[in-house]
């Protein structure tokens, strides 16, 4: 599974299920899905526009970074890019460890990286919205525990 950025549909139940089966002899797995929101103020969709390869990279040198710094054994970071429809999956980041705490930890601190770090750029779409999406001040703080 690994790092993969995806243009069409993420299914986050498939992509678990399938980290489970494969990494589960660990002992822990933990997993976040993300949606985009349905209701963020008449927006109908998100599009996240990449740089082939380098968007991959930046995901993937977070991703080694979590499995530097946690005791995790494998770790999946599965993007969306292009269109993604209100109350799509839009991310899926799993961890697998001996240990619970390694595996919460490792995908926090991705997700956090991810939201501030990855070389992905949000724009919300919709009735009367058309703007780019910066990341906010809680994102800052949340990447700020991680130093």
């Amino acid at each position: 599974m690994g790092i993969l950025l995806l243009e069409q549909p993420l299914n986050a139940a498939a992509a678990h299920a399938e980290f489970l089966v494969e990494h589960g002899h660990h002992g822990a797995v933990a997993a976040f899905t993300g949606v985009v929101r349905s209701e963020s103020g008449g927006v109908d969709y998100l599009y996240l526009d990449w740089y082939p390869g380098m968007t991959e990279a930046s995901i993937r040198a977070i991703a080694d970074a979590a499995k530097a710094r946690f005791d995790i054994r494998e770790v999946a970071v599965l993007h969306r890019c292009g269109r993604v429809e209100a109350g799509e999956p839009v991310v899926f980041v799993a961890a697998a460890s001996e240990h619970r705490r390694a595996a919460f930890e490792a995908v926090d601190y991705m997700m956090d990286r991810l939201k501030s770090e990855a070389a992905l750029w949000k724009r919300e779409v919709g009735d009367g919205v058309d703007r780019w999406v910066e990341p906010r001040g809680e994102d800052a703080v949340s990447l700020k525990r991680w130093s």
